[in-house]
């Protein structure tokens, strides 16, 4: 009985450090991916609960490999969350209580006019044509990550991201036309 407690014990510890390793490695990149979702107030809350679920379920793992991968995804549905409980809190709150979000002037020097018309359009684009978007370009992820990030396959990325950019350019276009 003392063997199955050591054992444990160090399957423990060896989760905790490839954990450990994982946060430094890619906790930046997850705050990141967290705020270009829109969850600019939460990222900090989403990553730390990406962490406790890979944690949780770091024995239902394919690979050590597949923890990045899977960080992202769980980053990618928590946020997707969020803004679906805004959706619903924003529709049911009375119309004082939602007031326009206040930028600090520090925020406002740095968006330009193009960075704020890009950042307009890529909102008003589909839900998954923005995040292929944003896995692409922002996160710079490879065709095959944002796959199974998104939990698509690597052609659905492809199209999706090839819309998403004609769409884009197109409402960019027509803001200087």
């Amino acid at each position: 009985m003392t063997s199955a407690l050591i054992s444990r014990s160090s399957h423990e510890s060896d989760r905790s450090t490839e954990i450990a390793h994982l946060f430094v490695a890619y906790r930046s990149h997850l705050l990141k991916l967290a705020v270009a979702l829109g969850a600019e107030a939460d990222a900090e809350d989403i990553v730390a609960e990406a962490f406790f679920q890979l944690y949780k379920n770091w024995d239902d793992l394919r690979s050590r490999e597949a923890a990045a991968a899977y960080l992202r995804s769980v980053v990618r549905n928590l946020a997707r969350m969020r803004l679906r409980r805004l959706v619903i809190a924003r529709r049911y709150a009375e119309p004082r209580l939602c007031e326009p979000v206040v930028r600090s002037a520090e925020q406002q020097a740095l968006l330009n006019n193009d960075q704020r018309a890009v950042v307009k359009a890529l909102r008003n684009l589909p839900r998954r044509q923005f995040e292929a978007l944003i896995l692409k370009h922002w996160m710079n992820l490879k065709e095959s990550e944002i796959a199974d990030a998104m939990g698509i396959s690597v052609g659905a990325v492809k199209s999706h991201t090839s819309r998403g950019m004609t769409r884009l350019s197109e409402m960019l276009e027509s803001r200087v036309a």
